[in-house]
């Protein structure tokens, strides 16, 4: 398909204009169609750049990125290049763009990564958490029931975990998080390159002295627990309750408490619990 159009995902600046890199001024600028996650702010994106746009700007959203996506194939295949953005930062971190990315790949299309600012690795780079391992939760459900499903997933991995949160959910979603994961530290990170960029840092167990009157975007980075060595059968019984409690047949509760403990193996799990 060398006579096809080529798909660039594209990474705009979080606040801080100059964050926007040559080569991506230059992409948004001669691309024939522009996919923006919101139109407005793309036009209000542009104007703050300073750039001058030759394509055309399309909407290309949650909500209608499957309607869209037959189309954008029928862009490429005529040999149109495609700029993909987000409202700020890097696309399909929590953003349209995955469904389209995969098409392409599938159907043979090139898609290129146009490189630059991603609150995730930026607020990790400066919160002075462990910066390895990390996950990316992106956006926590919106249940309780599910946020504890994924806080659990991820709690013995020895991850640090980066997500996005809203003003509103933030208390809601600190205090599953202890609950989940315990007395851990944290980094809140607020307006990240903007003028009132802010680093909030606490523990889990502080929640009462933490305020959480905070505007802007949000982005959370919560410390991996500490290793406290092997666990003693005492640890493993509480473990066993808790995952007895999550739900699942024996030896899947076995296989999990085993996941959590060091020093443990699944069989040896299973044999305390038929004790």
């Amino acid at each position: 398909m060398s006579d096809t159009g080529t798909l660039y995902v594209v990474a705009t600046p979080l606040g801080n204009t100059d964050d926007l890199s040559p080569r991506a001024r230059a992409i948004l600028m001669d691309a024939d169609v522009v996919l923006a996650e919101d139109t407005r702010r793309a036009g209000l994106l542009f104007q703050r750049l300073g750039l001058t746009r030759h394509g055309r700007l399309i909407s290309f959203f949650e909500h209608n990125e499957d309607k869209k996506l037959p189309k954008v194939l029928d862009q490429l295949a005529e040999g149109l290049n495609v700029a993909l953005i987000s409202d700020a930062g890097t696309p399909l971190l929590s953003d349209p763009g995955f469904t389209l990315v995969r098409a392409c790949r599938d159907e043979g299309y090139r898609v290129t990564p146009v490189p630059g600012p991603s609150a995730p690795v930026t607020a990790l780079s400066a919160s002075g958490l462990p910066p390895l391992p990390y996950t990316f939760l992106g956006f926590p459900p919106r249940k309780k029931s599910q946020t504890e499903r994924l806080f659990r997933a991820h709690r013995d991995t020895g991850a640090t975990l980066v997500l996005f949160e809203r003003k509103t959910r933030l208390k809601g979603t600190l205090t599953i998080a202890r609950d989940i994961l315990g007395e851990r530290d944290f980094c809140v990170a607020r307006e990240l390159t903007k003028e009132y960029e802010e680093f909030l840092r606490g523990n889990l167990g502080d929640l009462d002295s933490f305020d959480f009157e905070l505007r802007g975007e949000l982005t959370v980075i919560i410390a991996p627990g500490k290793d406290d060595g092997e666990a003693d059968e005492a640890t493993i019984l509480e473990r066993i309750a808790e995952e007895t409690e999550a739900g699942g047949k024996p030896k899947e509760i076995a296989r999990r408490v085993a996941e959590r403990s060091e020093g443990w193996t699944p069989k040896a799990v299973y044999a305390l619990m038929r004790d």
